[in-house]
Formats: structure tokens, sequence, C-alpha cells
């Protein structure tokens, strides 16, 4: 055989050793996609995009700003994973939604629920038959009820009862009127009533301080967490531990704490 047939031979062997090892590295790229509310969640998630790259995991980033279809296209199989539920939101989803195939992994923030007024400076100031704006949903119509409960501003029959509802109010002494709306439309409709509850996330959305701008807010033993949830075929995945390993970490930790300063608290 001659030298040059040697030679080209090596060279071929070396480059199909090259395409296959570069393959190999293709192949072992595993890819994520999250659903997330833009703040903080879609946020948070895309800090820690570049440390599961270097861990071999892409993570893409899907951005809703409702809170039913993550938790439907996560069912559907059409998105692995969303990061925004608390875990009475997600009971009351299961409800409603009885092929729901979505697990809790990892406890990662919480947003502490507050009321916010364009009207009145003080709580003192809510005059009698004030309009009170809550959210629709059972998991944070209750969450506000208790919230206005712990105030004085009204007496619930169970205030553990976290999917309280009107019907459960016993004793409304200023006789406050509510009206329940989508969370996400609460924010543009605070000068259309006396007062709203609303969810951190879409609270910071707005502008809105949760610590200088709310009349009230909850204390930071609320047990509404924000989850990174998965789906049952997918929740031992190599992938999924990464990113619940990344998001209860230190550096996730300082990022929450210097960014939100106290509007958005770590879980973990």
């Amino acid at each position: 055989m001659s030298v040059v047939s040697k030679q080209s031979r090596r060279i071929f062997t070396l480059t199909g050793l090259s395409l296959l090892l570069c393959a190999s590295a293709v192949q072992a790229q595993e890819t994520l996609t999250i659903a997330a509310n833009p703040v903080p969640h879609a946020e948070i998630l895309e800090f820690v995009k570049p440390l599961l790259a270097k861990q071999g995991v892409t993570l893409k980033i899907k951005v809703f700003t409702d809170y039913i279809q993550p938790g439907v296209q996560v069912n559907e199989k059409r998105l692995d994973g969303n990061y925004y539920l608390t875990q009475p939101y997600l009971n009351e989803f299961k409800k409603s939604h009885k092929n729901d195939l979505q697990v809790p992994l990892v406890k990662v923030h919480v947003e502490p629920f507050a009321g916010y007024s364009s009207k009145y400076k003080k709580l003192s100031d809510l005059p009698n038959g004030a309009t009170i704006a809550i959210p629709n949903d059972p998991a944070n119509s209750g969450r506000a009820l208790i919230l206005l409960a712990k105030q004085g501003l009204l007496k619930l029959k169970d205030m553990n009862n976290i999917s309280a509802t009107k019907k459960d109010i016993i004793d409304n002494p200023k006789n406050l009127k509510f009206k329940e709306l989508e969370a996400a439309t609460l924010p543009r409709i605070l000068g259309q009533v006396d007062l709203a509850l609303i969810n951190t996330n879409y609270a910071i959305e707005a502008k809105l301080n949760p610590l200088k701008d709310s009349l009230f807010i909850e204390d930071a033993n609320s047990p509404y967490a924000n989850l990174l949830v998965a789906r049952e075929d997918n929740k031992n995945s190599p992938a999924f531990k990464k990113l619940a390993v990344a998001l209860n970490s230190p550096e996730v930790k300082k990022f929450i704490q210097e960014r939100y300063k106290g509007a958005v608290v770590p879980a973990f």
C-alpha cells in the first residue's frame, strides 16, 4: 500500500472520529421548554439559562401572561413543564382538569400578595361600601379573602380555608362589595375600584412596588410558594433534575434577593 493511501485512510479515520464525537456532543445536549409568567419567573429562568448550558441543558422559555394555558399545554405535552404555579392553585387546577399530569418538583420563591389603592393612602380611610377587586380564580380569590380578613375588614368561617369564597364571609362590617376579575387585569383597573388585591408578579409588571405602594402585604410565611412543575412522565429526567438544583442554588437565592429587594422572597 502506498504512503499516500495510508495517509488518506488515516485522515478519513480521524475525520470520521471527529464527526462521531460531534454527533455524540449534540445528542448529549438536552432541551427543556418551560412556561413562565414574565416577572419574576421568566427573569429567574433567564438567569439560570447559562448555568444549565454549561451542564448540557438548553433551556427554552415560553412566556405567558395568564395562568390557564401554561398548565394546559404542559398536559398536552406541547411544553415540558412550567414555573409559575403555587400548590393551592395547582390543587384547584386539578379539580377542573381531570387529565392533569403536573407534578411539583421544588419550591423556588414566594411573591407576597398585597392590597393596593390609587384613592386611599391608609387602610383606615377605606369607606363603607367600598369596591374591592380580587382575582377570579379559586386559589387566589381565597387567598385574597384571607388577607382581607387578617386586616380586620371581614370575617370568614375558616381562616385556614384557602379555597374560601364570598359565601364563606360571616361578617362584613363595612359592607364591602367585590369584583372578581382575571388576575392579570387587576393593575389596569386599579383606578376604577377602591382597593385591589394583586399578585406580585402582575404588580411588578405594572411598576408597582409591593413594599412601598401597597397598603398591606402578606408576610414571608405565606404557603403560596411558586413551584417548578414537570409531568409524571418527565419528572425524573436528568435535565429537570439539573434545572431543579439550579433554581434552588445559592446563586439564584442571591439573584432574587438583590434584584427584587424583598418584593420576591426565596422559598428555599
